[in-house]
């Protein structure tokens, strides 16, 4: 009994697309972390808190930890930002790091990669790579199926 109209090929088809849009979001992440890094402006920073979120009792890995970081824009005011994965061992509170920003809408384009915060360019990287490829095998097994 087939779950899914077409089957298979159908199964294979939006499994693809889904783990494409999801290899497209990491990519597009991946190129905003690293125009900023090569074209932003620089500023010295911290890592201003950092917040355990609670994401429910039915999840396998139920906390998460949140790293806030904050530096001084050009204009004065402290400018906070969350950045996603700042590396396999986070940071202090307080530590020092460098901030690469977007001087037009600091608080949303802002980023910690660079030397020593290399998480926010390797995660978006692998997550882009594996579900690209897985996603890429997938549609091709769906091709496959269709001819």
């Amino acid at each position: 009994m087939d779950v899914l109209p077409g089957g298979t090929a159908t199964f294979l088809l939006l499994f693809g697309l889904f783990l494409g849009a999801f290899a497209v979001r990491s990519g597009l992440r991946l190129a905003r972390v690293l125009r900023l890094v090569r074209s932003g402006e620089r500023a010295e920073g911290r890592c201003a808190r950092r917040r355990v979120i609670d994401r429910g009792p039915d999840m396998e890995n139920r906390y998460r930890t949140e790293y806030v970081f904050a530096f001084r824009a050009p204009d004065g005011r402290e400018v906070e930002f969350t950045d996603h994965a700042p590396g396999p061992f986070g940071f202090e509170v307080g530590a020092p790091v460098r901030v690469s920003y977007d001087p037009a809408d600091p608080a949303r384009r802002a980023t910690v990669a660079g030397p020593g915060s290399w998480g926010p360019i390797l995660m978006p990287t692998v997550f882009a790579v594996v579900l690209g490829l897985f996603s890429l095998g997938l549609l091709a097994g769906f091709v496959a199926m269709r001819f």
